[in-house]
């Protein structure tokens, strides 16, 4: 049927980007006009401050913008998090001077071969003492991929989503845990950080949730963030600052208690000699019991398990 006599045309729609003829700005003022037109434009669009804001890198990193920063710190992991259905995490701390057994036994190789050619050099000598300890520890690496291998087969029967193993993105200990549920074909994550001389995550990590942070403070709630459980095997400063932070926001409940276990028993007694800390009264009692000790990876993923049932929070179905 025909519009009916009188009817208004309804018009074509607009294009959503194509017009035309252009608008006024879309053309610069042409040196014809002004002989100074296109310079002074150019000077325009090279300063820094027509920059778009967000595209504005100086401006972002102003220390009065900082609040912005950290606000897209937490963000961009967080969504990309959720987008994945990444719902619980073990998190796994650890040296990242811990090399896999033959990588050890290379390095002991030639730290005595150094100290042979200098029989008499102190530090060669130390160099050699501490290599022999980094390949006794060096068994560790193996524990830890086979835990990630435990969690990475786990985790994909989760009914709530996706439980994956969290590491900080380095080599050593986090490389092997990161590379054990790569070994099952499972994901996991990577929570590195930029710092001030060059480094690169393991390669073991899912690219897709390989996140890199600029502050320590928002590395660390993405830790414990979905965190059902933390695993700290031998480490040093790094290992310690994550796994006494935990401690702390436990024992003081400023989050729930979750398991948290210390690998290499004989090591952890030395490192942090918590018996003296409860002799002294700077810690209670009770505290003693925020975490125990394994050694393979099946103690802690059954010692994990079994925390989560006594704790009525079963790990592998959805609450």
């Amino acid at each position: 049927m025909g519009e009916h006599r009188g009817s208004r045309r309804i018009p074509k729609p607009a294009h959503p980007r194509e017009r035309r003829e252009p608008l006024p700005w879309q053309r610069p003022k042409s040196g014809e006009e002004d002989p100074e037109a296109p310079q002074r434009l150019a000077q325009i669009l090279a300063n820094p401050n027509y920059r778009q804001a967000d595209q504005d890198v100086d401006f972002l990193h102003r220390d009065d913008t900082r609040s912005v920063r950290l606000e897209l710190d937490y963000w961009k992991a967080e969504l990309l998090l959720q987008q994945h259905r990444i719902s619980g995490s073990v998190v796994v701390l650890g040296s990242t001077r811990l090399p896999e057994p033959v990588q050890a036994r290379h390095r002991l190789q030639e730290a005595r071969a150094a100290s042979a050619r200098d029989p008499g050099n102190a530090e060669l000598l130390q160099r050699v003492a501490a290599a022999v300890r980094i390949e006794e520890k060096s068994r560790y690496y193996d524990v830890a991929r086979e835990l990630g291998r435990l969690v990475g087969q786990a985790g994909e029967r989760r009914g709530d989503g996706r439980l994956v193993v969290v590491t900080g993105g380095g080599p050593g200990i986090m490389e092997a845990a990161n590379r054990g549920a790569s070994d099952v074909g499972a994901r996991s994550v990577g929570l590195n950080i930029t710092l001030p001389h060059e480094q690169f995550p393991n390669p073991y990590i899912t690219p897709d949730l390989c996140f890199r942070f600029h502050y320590f403070a928002l590395r660390k709630l993405h830790f414990m963030l979905r965190a059902q459980a933390v695993v700290a095997f031998p480490g040093g400063y790094g290992t310690f600052d994550e796994l006494f932070e935990t401690l702390t926001l436990v024992q003081t409940r400023k989050m729930a208690p979750l398991p948290i276990i210390l690998v290499g028993e004989e090591y952890w007694r030395r490192a942090f000699d918590v018996d003296f800390l409860v002799s002294e009264g700077t810690v209670d009692a009770e505290d003693r019991d925020l975490f125990w000790f394994a050694e393979s990876a099946e103690e802690i993923w059954n010692g994990i398990l079994r925390w989560h049932e006594n704790n009525g929070t079963p790990l592998l179905e959805a609450r």
